[in-house]
Formats: C-alpha cells, sequence, structure tokens
C-alpha cells in the first residue's frame, strides 16, 4: 500500500480531527491541541483537505465532503461540464470506462447520469479518491475503481472517457506530446472502442490532430474550461461544437464553410464566449446573429440594434478614442469612471499598468476595449448591457 493511500484512509476514518480542524480555521494554538491527539503528518494532511475544500466552493456541489489533493483540484473537470459531457454518453446508454479518473469528476457525472462506470487508474491513492468522492455523491455503488498500471489495456468493448494528464517534466505544457497517453496512443483509440470522448485542456493543440471527430469546446461562466474530442457513435454532425455553461448554450458548425460581413463600429459591440473563438466559429455566430465583425483580425461584433444572447457579452459604445495614453487619460478626467473594465485580444495591453494610470476617481463602471477597427488600434469605452 502507497503511503499517500494509506494516509488518505486514516484521514477518512478519523471524522473527528477534521471537525476538530475545521472549528479550529488557522489558530495556532488549535493546530497545537491537533498534534498533541493525533500524528503530526495526519494534522497537516486534514488542514489541506480543509483548505482544498473551500477551494473548491463554487466548482462541486459536495466539495465540503470531498477528498482533494493540489494537482488534481487544479486539473479536475467542474461538476457542472461533468455533467453535461455524462449526458451524451446517457444518450448510448450501456457503461463507460473513465481511465485516468483523477478526482473522480467525470465518473461521479457517468453515474449521475445513469450510467455504470469503471473508473481506472495508475495510481491506488487516485482510484481511493475517486472512491470516497462517490460516495460523498451517493454513487458509490455506480463506480468501480480499478486500480492498473497501463489503464490503457483495460479497454473493453464500451465507450470509453479519458482525460490524458501531463507528464511530470512538463508540467505546464499543454502540448499533447508532452502529456500521457501520447498522441498516437490517443489517435489509435477511436478505432479501438464504438464511441467516447477525450477531454483536452482547451489551450493544446488539438487542431489537426485527429480525423472523423467533433472538437467541443465548453466554457463555465464565461471561462473556457476543456476540448471534448468525441468520435465513434457519440460524434455529431459537425466538426466544431462551443458550449456554455450554465446557460446551455450551444453552437455548431464548419468554421471554414462560414463568412460574415466585416462592416464599421455600430452603436453596441459584442465580446464572443471565448469558447465560440477557440472553437473558431465567430462567424457562424455572426452569420446566426445577423450582425457583423469590426475587422477581419478581430473577433468582435457589431450592430446598430442590441443582440440579447448568452453567447456575447454586450457593449453600448460611448466613445470611440484613438489608441494612446494621453486622449485615454484626457477622457477619463472629463467622464470620471469608479471602475474600468478593460479588454482586449489581439492588441497588447498591460491592462494593470494602464489602469494604475487612468484617473479613476468618479462612481459607475465602464469598459475600456482595445480593438482593431479597418486594420487600425482604436480604444472604445462602452458600458455593459443588461447592467
Amino acid at each position: 500500500m502507497d503511503s499517500e493511500s494509506d494516509l488518505l484512509r486514516r484521514l477518512a476514518q478519523t471524522p473527528d480531527l477534521l471537525a476538530q480542524a475545521a472549528s479550529g480555521g488557522q489558530d495556532l494554538r488549535a493546530q497545537t491541541r491537533l498534534r498533541e491527539q493525533y500524528d503530526a503528518d495526519l494534522v497537516r494532511a486534514a488542514l489541506t483537505i480543509l483548505d482544498l475544500r473551500q477551494r473548491a466552493k463554487g466548482r462541486f456541489t459536495r466539495a465540503a465532503d470531498m477528498w482533494f489533493d493540489r494537482p488534481g483540484l487544479e486539473q479536475a473537470t467542474p461538476e457542472a461540464i461533468a455533467v453535461h459531457k455524462a449526458q451524451r454518453f446517457a444518450t448510448a446508454g450501456g457503461s463507460v470506462q473513465d481511465l485516468f479518473c483523477g478526482l473522480g469528476m467525470n465518473a461521479i457525472g457517468l453515474a449521475a447520469a445513469g450510467l455504470n462506470v469503471v473508473a481506472i487508474d495508475h495510481s491506488p491513492v487516485a482510484c481511493l479518491r475517486t472512491s470516497l468522492n462517490a460516495a460523498a455523491y451517493g454513487l458509490a455503488e455506480r463506480i468501480e475503481t480499478r486500480v492498473a498500471d497501463d489503464p490503457l489495456l483495460e479497454v473493453t468493448e464500451g465507450h470509453l472517457h479519458l482525460q490524458p494528464q501531463r507528464t511530470t517534466t512538463q508540467q505546464k505544457s499543454v502540448r499533447l506530446e508532452d502529456q500521457l497517453p501520447p498522441l498516437e496512443v490517443l489517435q489509435t483509440l477511436p478505432d479501438r472502442t464504438p464511441g467516447g470522448a477525450i477531454t483536452l485542456s482547451p489551450a493544446s493543440n488539438f487542431g489537426g490532430k485527429f480525423n472523423n471527430c467533433e472538437i467541443e469546446l465548453v466554457s463555465w461562466n464565461g471561462d473556457c474550461k476543456e476540448a471534448v474530442l468525441w468520435y465513434g457513435s457519440l460524434r455529431g454532425e459537425f466538426a466544431m461544437r462551443a458550449t456554455l455553461l450554465p446557460s446551455g448554450f450551444t453552437l455548431a458548425g464548419n468554421p471554414w464553410e462560414a463568412y460574415s460581413v466585416v462592416g464599421p463600429l455600430k452603436q453596441y459591440l459584442y465580446d464572443p464566449d471565448p469558447a465560440i473563438v477557440r472553437a473558431g466559429l465567430v462567424d457562424v455566430l455572426a452569420e446566426q446573429l445577423a450582425i457583423e465583425r469590426v475587422d477581419a483580425a478581430e473577433e468582435f461584433l457589431t450592430s446598430d440594434n442590441v443582440v440579447d444572447s448568452p453567447a456575447v457579452t454586450g457593449f453600448e459604445i460611448i466613445a470611440d478614442l484613438p489608441n494612446n495614453d494621453r486622449d485615454i487619460r484626457n477622457y477619463f478626467r472629463s467622464h470620471p469612471a469608479g471602475d474600468v473594465e478593460i479588454r482586449c485580444r489581439h492588441v497588447p495591453v498591460d491592462a494593470a499598468a494602464l489602469r494604475r494610470k487612468l484617473p479613476v476617481t468618479g462612481s459607475g463602471k465602464v469598459a475600456l476595449i482595445f480593438a482593431r477597427l479597418d486594420g487600425k488600434t482604436r480604444a472604445l469605452v462602452g458600458r455593459r448591457l443588461g447592467n
């Protein structure tokens, strides 16, 4: 038994320690008293778990009862996304193998959708965390955990979910070539199972790496979180899809088949959700909403009339300024604001440095948006729509 699994199991069997640590908080005297009753490593583990549970609030409905480690929490699929993915698996029914299960959130989402799940990992402690977290959601009976030196050797004919792991030497890399399983192995999975999903970082270099697949970019509260590669029986009709949670808005299409008009800046400016941008579906969205791009090299869209869609954040433009510090500062001296939201896409802006220069002495909130218009960078001031 590996020591980390042993420590986690001991902690799970010592609920009184967690309760006392939770009530004592960061008080040093309380921690000293705990170390008089329990092993120091067990106390440290309890304090770490409580800290991670606090950090996980908002991402998981059962965060207060879950079992985390720091790397696992950083890479874990948010519950809302796990539930969303599971809905597509549920349409196919049957059982699902979840490879490299980590904290178990994808397995939990699948089980909550009524599927029987085999969660497989090469790490015993990952399997233990998955079991404990499944119990926290009341789904332990639907999830079998299995430790395997090579989880890919466990693949059978059922549906498959897999989330590659970063290699130990390239912790910050999002290149598929620097992750496990290797890219060439991932590319064989569509031939080995009838259908499934490979969950990737949205920043990874997935473009052109897989054939006959649908890639779905999923955002959560305006932050693009995952790229899900659907293959086989679970693949959709189009090459690319963007799904926005919690609204549930989804947009699918083939980016190279869409065309949008490029026109002058109008009264309203729209910033598409980052999942739509990463999926290359801005032109598809512009066609659907009947609005225009402000520049061929920009994702910002514009219209004369208000467009109400969860796919975009809208602004009413109240000023169109040259892109220089003097004109921008002079504007805010004459039009004081209390809070300035700074947005840009292809124009490099040091937002923190710029904000320090602005004479923000008034009240109310506006946005300062840097965008290319007809090939030239402009500084646009706008008010958020709906606020």
